[in-house]
């Protein structure tokens, strides 16, 4: 410190790993009284470490290569040039999955580089085949290993299984931050401590292991808050070597292995086609993950004596139908945590839960989205650790003489055997149906108040739940995200819900659908909202809007379809939320002829979303509004002008989606080829498909939709006459209205555009 004091000096520490280390140089190396323009250069892995040192605009964040920098370098180094790789397809595409493959770093794409210098060309597809195994045994990629095994190395006890973890994800694999966060605690990785919520402790295992740069953030909310991550290709292979070597992870994949050593994996992921026929001891298996392109078998009874000891099961990544049969034992997995049933991928045949879970005490998350479960049994209120529900938000649940669609598909045709002339034929007759329903959410029974850790509970539909039901949910107090379908429901269930929403104190995001035909404006009477509330959606006739909407302080995100609001008190108390960011309208969410954005109106306002605007001719934009909005996006609808988007100092998008009409596009352009910050206009649908005089476009839809609705009538007529059958769902089943009735198909996709809202909590 003394020799340094009066002299002028430039010092670099390179590779810097922890923060006490700073600390330590800072205080005992370097004179605080130093005045000569002195500069210190630190380079780190941790931005931790980084903002430790320095302040947030002298950090400097390295980026990866950009795939043309990565290519040419790649080249360079393996002795190959460009006119190489464009006479030979093969080689040039072997290079590309290589760059994709070190993922831009320049340390890989050397590293890698240099051993491709010593193979011929036609080797380098087994050498990319074979990078895993390289990384181990290759000393030309030892630095490569070293570097990463060294980061994983430094860091704490408590982040190495939680990194080790990640190994089960296939390649290339988004990763969500909630169901991650909500594994690791299933598994016994996060440990609450105090009074700290574990979920938030599991956030910031998940941010600490962003800033050391062992995961890759891939989708961040307009908040800027990470929602999930990426595994970097050359990081991953090294953490399945580690998670190998360490009996922590076995992944079955598609290779020339067909069986295993007995060995005491504690988790278990297949990533093939096909099941293998390993030789694992089930019973120390703590979790089995489900992923793969096509059809496989399990690779056990899932739900037998043999995977006793697991604690998360995960499913929805499987391509074989899980049926009402297969998880009539559920309960005997009794140490269960996480339970993820269902398919995304292949047809779930599961309509209820088995009384036998209320044997799993400890179960804390259950997803039933991918099934046909439209019951919550009340043995789920024996169920005290559960902290998250959700179910499928869209059901449809049939009955064919008192069987659920679980068994419509075996019994949709009884086959009727007749002797004709000696010959025998078999001809299909079709089962009588008792009636159809359409479910959007599970009904919830009574106890439900007992979940005192419940902290997410979607979807609950109000009309078929029990009326005492309704009303416990206001004893849920820990509850942060709730949705409910109040189709159909009476006045008085209604009322109940509106009790139950004054009473929560912690809820974050709350999505009410009374589908379009159905009226909201019950929540008219809520006098004092949840004010933590950050997300509301909300389907169905509003009226006006509710005064109480202007003391949603912290409201982030608001989406309103089928809304049927008008007049200047709608955009006053929307304009006057000081958090608001994103602004969704949807199909008659505003039915005015004009959308005015008023002077010193959403303060804080980034991204509007405009989803046919059946009624709305000019969205105008004053000087002063909404000085931080940087998107805007229109789908569908008729023809809309756009006046003031220069007066949108923040703007980067405007965004013209598929059905979506400007009249006056050419105005627009020059607003925007003349706006300082040069925004970028994108446009689905070619240039003549706007600037239509709004009136001729007005009388062109109309006509179209008059077309449309005598077509509709015709049908209809014929359906009566001939078929109870009307129209096909996306399974090619029957869907049955009843006769006389004339619905109408709207192109309405709201419902899937709001149906799972990662981001509110």
């Amino acid at each position: 410190m003394q020799e340094l004091k009066d002299r002028r000096y430039f010092i670099v520490f390179d590779d810097l790993w922890t923060i006490d280390m700073w600390r330590w140089i800072k205080e005992f190396a370097f004179p605080i009284s130093n005045k000569k323009g002195s500069r210190i250069v630190v380079t780190t892995r941790d931005i931790g470490l980084a903002k430790e040192c320095s302040l947030a605009s002298h950090i400097y964040v390295l980026r990866p290569l950009q795939s043309v920098d990565a290519v040419n370098l790649l080249l360079r180094k393996s002795r190959k040039g460009q006119e190489d790789m464009e006479k030979d397809e093969t080689l040039k595409n072997i290079v590309k999955k290589l760059v994709k493959k070190c993922g831009g770093l320049p340390l890989a794409i050397l590293m890698v580089g240099g051993v491709l210098a010593t193979k011929k060309v036609a080797e380098w597809s087994q050498f990319y085949n074979h990078l895993p195994s390289e990384l181990e045994t290759n000393p030309s990629l030892e630095a490569m290993r070293r570097m990463v095994t060294l980061s994983y190395n430094h860091l704490p006890s408590h982040l190495k299984s939680c990194f080790l973890y990640l190994s089960i994800f296939p390649e290339d694999f988004e990763i969500k931050r909630r169901s991650l966060v909500d594994r690791w605690i299933a598994e016994g990785f996060i440990i609450a401590r105090g009074r700290v919520n574990i979920e938030d402790i599991g956030k910031s295992y998940f941010i600490e292991l962003i800033n050391r740069s062992m995961i890759i953030p891939s989708r961040l909310n307009v908040e800027g808050t990470i929602k999930s991550c990426r595994v970097h290709d050359i990081m991953r292979d090294v953490m399945v070597s580690i998670a190998r070597d360490e009996n922590f992870v076995y992944l079955a994949a598609d290779d020339s292995v067909t069986s295993v050593a007995e060995e005491n994996f504690r988790h278990v992921a297949y990533h093939g086609r096909k099941g293998l026929k390993e030789c694992i001891d089930w019973r120390h298996v703590r979790s089995l993950t489900m992923f793969g392109e096509r059809h496989i078998e399990p690779p056990a009874p899932l739900f037998s004596p043999s995977l006793r000891m697991i604690r998360a099961l995960d499913l929805h990544g499987t391509h074989f139908g899980i049926t009402q049969k297969d998880i009539k034992d559920i309960g005997l997995l009794r140490h269960l945590k996480y339970l993820y049933i269902g398919s995304a991928k292949a047809y779930s045949n599961i309509y209820r839960i088995p009384r036998s879970i209320g044997k799993l005490k400890d179960l804390q998350t259950l997803e039933i989205r991918m099934t046909d479960i439209s019951t919550i049994p009340n043995e789920v209120c024996k169920l005290v650790s559960l902290r998250s529900i959700r179910c499928r938000k869209t059901h449809w649940l049939y009955y064919v003489c008192g069987v659920s669609m679980g068994c419509l598909v075996d019994k949709l045709y009884q086959h009727v055997i007749t002797h004709d002339s000696g010959e025998i034929s078999v001809k299909p007759r079709m089962t009588c149906f008792s009636h159809w329903s359409i479910y959007k959410g599970v009904s919830v029974p009574r106890g439900i108040r007992k979940l005192r850790e419940l902290q997410t509970l979607e979807v609950v539909d109000i009309k078929r739940s029990d009326a005492n039901a309704i009303k416990e949910l206001g004893e849920l107090l820990q509850l942060k995200k709730l949705g409910v379908v109040t189709k159909e429901a009476t006045e008085e269930k209604c009322k109940l819900l509106c009790a139950a929403i004054e009473k929560f104190t912690s809820l974050c995001s709350l999505n009410v659908d009374a589908d379009q035909d159905g009226s909201l404006e019950w929540l008219h009477s809520v006098s004092s909202p949840p004010l933590p509330m950050r997300s509301l959606k909300l389907v169905g006739r509003l009226g006006e809007m509710p005064d109480w909407f202007g003391s949603l302080a912290h409201l982030v995100k608001i989406y309103l379809g089928h809304s049927w609001l008008e007049g200047g008190k709608t955009m006053e108390l929307l304009g006057g939320l000081p958090s608001l960011m994103v602004l969704g309208l949807r199909q008659n969410a505003y039915v005015g002829k004009r959308l005015v954005f008023g002077v010193g109106a959403f303060p804080n306002l980034r991204e509007l979303d405009i989803y046919y605007p059946d009624r709305v001719r000019e969205v105008i934009f004053e000087e002063g509004t909404a000085h931080q909005l940087e998107k805007i996006q229109l789908r569908g609808g008729r023809c809309v002008e756009f006046i003031g988007v220069k007066h949108l100092p923040r703007v980067k998008q405007i965004s013209l989606g598929l059905r979506a009409r400007v009249a006056k596009l050419g105005v627009l352009q020059g607003e925007v080829e003349a706006h300082p910050n040069h925004p970028l206009l994108r446009l689905m649908e070619e240039w003549s498909m706007h600037n239509i005089d709004p009136s001729e476009h007005e009388a062109r839809e109309e006509g179209i939709a008059n077309f449309l609705r005598q077509r509709q009538q015709e049908r209809s007529a014929h359906n009566r006459k001939w078929w109870p059958f009307r129209r096909r769902t996306p399974l090619g089943v029957f869907v049955h209205h009843s006769q006389g009735s004339n619905v109408e198909d709207d192109g309405d996709d709201f419902h899937s555009c709001i149906s799972h809202d990662e981001d509110a909590c």
